[in-house]
């Protein structure tokens, strides 16, 4: 490998599946860069495993370093990280700790320090070109109304996620003072609008399994008046848009958002969710401060499951400003399908994923009940 070729770096590789959705991207579209992607020892097994997706031209331009975002030097040996430094054009940070019921010591971890190791890299690199940092739509938090692209205000903050990811999201605008830093912020991120894949269930796919999963004839109540917009995002029309905004050289200094500029509402997504998974239609409403007042629901204590901060993201009124995005993409550029073209898939898929984990769960019973196993 020489370095008249490209390099860019991808954090959050293998845990993250935008970061790789984002390795698949830049592989498929870049057929002269090299990658490297930082990986922590104890993922490595699973790391090793999607390498070996690939085609032997494509592995041949990855190179796993194994290292941790939020440790000093990204956990590499000082010779490493010079190496890096010295070599990698664009970073793709895409590693963020997402989960809704993370740890606050863990959060603080990945999403303020890791971005901080990360401009630190940044700041040593000899020719960067680009430091494209992906946070998210939500560091709006309960703010209520237009949230501009520009927009950068503060809170109020629903969870220690939204917090962690703004504060994170502060440092690298600030870095853009002197570096050259693009920052996307996706809406919720549902499963490929085309395959369904997706990497874990949570959010609207909590929905989705309970809808599976509750009596055939229940008609689920919908959490608050259900008018509120509720913006999902595929992650194929997500990785497509940022891979083409960071390029322009328009987006240097500047945030997008990555929504679905016409979201359906919350009833409708209740109402399409349903229908896919051959459910009647959601009847009634119960406020959205719903704890306990669900639980109280005859067939319905599965909602125990859904966290409380999706049901507050389902009475948030508020709308993601995506001009300066639809600009750089430009009228032959990504756009990001309705919610009711990928419905079917997006059921399907979490409706085979639960019946191979049944099967695959039937066999360790079978076998444990076995005497001669």
């Amino acid at each position: 490998m020489t370095k008249s070729s490209r390099v860019t770096l991808v954090t959050g590789f293998p845990t993250s599946f935008l970061a790789v959705r984002m390795v698949r991207k830049i592989l498929d579209e870049e057929p002269t860069t090299e990658l490297r992607c930082l990986v922590q020892e104890k993922f490595s097994a699973r790391a090793d495993l999607l390498m070996a997706e690939l085609s032997p031209a494509q592995r041949a331009r990855v190179q796993l370093l194994e290292g941790d975002v939020a440790s000093m030097d990204l956990g590499l040996s000082g010779k490493e990280f010079l190496a890096l430094a010295g070599e990698v054009d664009v970073i793709h940070h895409c590693a963020a700790a997402s989960y809704l019921g993370v740890e606050r010591d863990v959060a603080e971890r990945l999403n303020v320090e890791g971005v901080r190791e990360v401009v630190e890299l940044a700041r040593e690199a000899a020719h960067l070109e680009r430091l494209v940092h992906w946070s998210s739509a939500l560091v709006s938090g309960r703010r209520r109304g237009t949230v501009r692209e520009d927009d950068h205000e503060r809170g109020p903050f629903r969870n220690v996620v939204e917090e962690t990811r703004w504060r994170g999201e502060r440092l690298v605008r600030e870095a853009g003072a002197t570096l050259p830093v693009t920052i996307l912020r996706p809406a919720i991120l549902v499963g490929d609008s085309k395959t369904g894949e997706i990497d874990r269930f949570e959010g609207p796919y909590l929905l989705v399994m309970l809808m599976l999963s509750a009596p055939v004839d229940l008609r689920v109540p919908l959490p608050g008046s259900g008018d509120v917009a509720l913006n999902l995002v595929p992650i194929d029309y997500v990785v497509d848009a940022g891979w083409s905004i960071a390029r322009d050289v328009r987006s240097k200094g500047r945030t997008f958002h990555l929504v679905d500029p016409r979201p359906a509402t919350a009833r409708e997504v209740f109402e399409l969710i349903a229908r896919s998974a051959g459910r009647p239609s959601p009847r009634g409403s119960v406020p959205t401060n719903l704890a306990t007042a669900l639980l109280r629901t005859p067939g319905l204590e599965r909602f125990a499951n859904v966290p409380r901060t999706f049901l507050e993201q389902l009475a948030t009124e508020v709308t993601y400003d995506d001009r300066g995005a639809r600009e750089i993409l430009g009228a032959d550029g990504p756009t990001c399908p309705r919610f009711a073209t990928y419905v079917d898939v997006m059921v399907e898929f979490v409706r085979r994923q639960q019946s191979e984990r049944k099967a695959q769960r039937d066999v360790r019973e079978a076998e444990a009940d076995d005497p001669l196993a």
